[in-house]
């Protein structure tokens, strides 16, 4: 097995991000080793990484290891995408403590923005969240992953958009999943299989030109858009107006009486440009 020490500029807080995966029963943590296993695709291939932290927030260090050394390169490229190392936080950190969020990024201090660790994953996971609540969010895709997907080192893997592609309504429905969700899954792996959308693609287009391309296909609304771009791209100047978390992270940020409208939002935002998706992130942790 090969193992890389990896050294990022800090602050960069991984005992955060083992906790935002802990409640997922797809994911392997070990909150006391400060160890996450992760499920990584390069191609056609898939392999199993293990990241361990054995730095401070301040000075990051982590090992990285893997089974696989042909392809430790990429292995590691995309590892480091995952868990965004080459984002430098202080700059984040710093434009925040001259507005109204400066307690919250001082109290949850170099919270980095991770990304999920597929983009199909991410858009079906999209999918299969909505207007359902966490618990219940987490065993469905459990369910659906460990139905239809597969184990290896044991890790579990989502299913290819090809397998899921081939799929159908009946398959689904036993895991307690609605017809209607069930349609928007399979969809959107015939959108990928047999009609080309290119998820890794996306990657240099603009925001504005993949809500137009991914809002046509059916299921997928903004709400799903902006959540693909926060945690499948990395996308650092987003702001789900709609959200509720983040509603509410306002609401008892500023004290309000009630959730604040549209208007007061875009009006709270404007000193958080151009890093609204870092100050939606710290918003959901103040309310967590």
């Amino acid at each position: 097995m090969w193992q890389e020490t990896i050294h990022i500029e800090g602050p960069y807080n991984f005992d955060s991000i083992l906790e935002r995966h802990a409640p997922d029963p797809l994911k392997q943590v070990n909150a006391q080793e400060r160890l996450i296993r992760v499920p990584v695709v390069i191609g056609n291939d898939s392999h199993v990484v293990d990241v361990k932290a054995i730095g401070t927030v301040d000075e990051p260090i982590f090992g990285v290891s893997g089974i696989n050394a042909a392809a430790k390169e990429a292995i590691i490229e995309r590892t480091a995408e995952i868990f965004q190392w080459n984002i430098p936080l202080k700059p984040i950190h710093q434009h925040f403590q001259k507005t109204d969020l400066k307690e919250i990024f001082n109290q949850f201090i170099g919270t980095p923005l991770v990304l999920d660790f597929n983009l199909f994953d991410s858009l079906v996971k999209c999918i299969i969240h909505q207007q359902i609540n966490m618990k219940f969010a987490y065993t469905l895709t459990e369910r659906f992953v460990k139905t239809f997907g597969y184990e290896k080192d044991g890790i579990w893997f989502f299913p290819s958009p090809e397998t899921t592609a081939k799929l159908t309504v009946d398959q689904l429905r036993p895991l307690q999943m609605s017809g209607r969700k069930a349609e928007y899954v399979i969809g959107i792996a015939k959108e990928m299989v047999e009609n080309g959308l290119d998820l890794e693609g996306l990657k240099s287009e603009p925001d504005e030109a993949i809500f137009e391309k991914l809002m046509k296909i059916r299921g997928v609304g903004r709400w799903t858009v902006e959540n693909f771009l926060l945690f499948a791209l990395g996308r650092p100047n987003l702001f789900p107006l709609a959200d509720i978390g983040i509603q509410n992270g306002i609401k008892k940020l500023y004290g309000l009486d009630q959730k604040p409208t549209q208007e007061e939002m875009e009006s709270y935002k404007q000193d958080w440009e151009p890093y609204l998706s870092y100050a939606s992130l710290y918003l959901w942790r103040s309310i967590e």
